[in-house]
């Protein structure tokens, strides 16, 4: 963990805490009880999209050469970090956590951030790099 790139992974992660956890918690939030709605799921692709660029950010900012590194770290630590809240919350509420979800949840995060490292490693390989960065 001693030759990542924590300032790409900072950004990428808050990148993810605008764009992915309001969208993931208001899915969440309209899935519980008789809030059924028919948006969640559109809300969680947004959510998706929200950690591909983000983690996207950090894979294409790094200056280690690990793209697909950076972008999965980013990716994985924001979604532990603020799922932390969200179960400690819910704990101290009094409610029930969905463990199995947030596993799957994970896995899913996991891959949304392999697919913003491909993303970012692409651009870059078309010479697409960030304006600080030399080529």
């Amino acid at each position: 963990m001693g030759d990542l790139d924590w300032r790409a992974i900072r950004s990428g992660g808050g990148v993810c805490l605008v764009f992915a956890i309001p969208f993931a918690a208001l899915a969440t939030w309209l899935s519980r009880g008789d809030r059924q709605s028919g948006a969640a799921p559109w809300l969680i692709l947004f959510a998706i999209g929200g950690f591909i660029l983000g983690s996207g950010v950090a894979a294409w900012t790094q200056r280690r050469r690990l793209p697909l590194m950076h972008a999965t770290v980013c990716a994985v630590l924001t979604y532990l970090a603020a799922q932390s809240v969200f179960i400690i919350v819910r704990l101290l509420s009094g409610g029930s956590v969905r463990w199995m979800s947030a596993l799957f949840n994970l896995t899913m995060v996991a891959f949304a951030g392999l697919v913003g490292g491909g993303l970012a490693s692409a651009m870059t390989k078309r010479g697409l790099v960030p304006s600080e960065r030399p080529q």
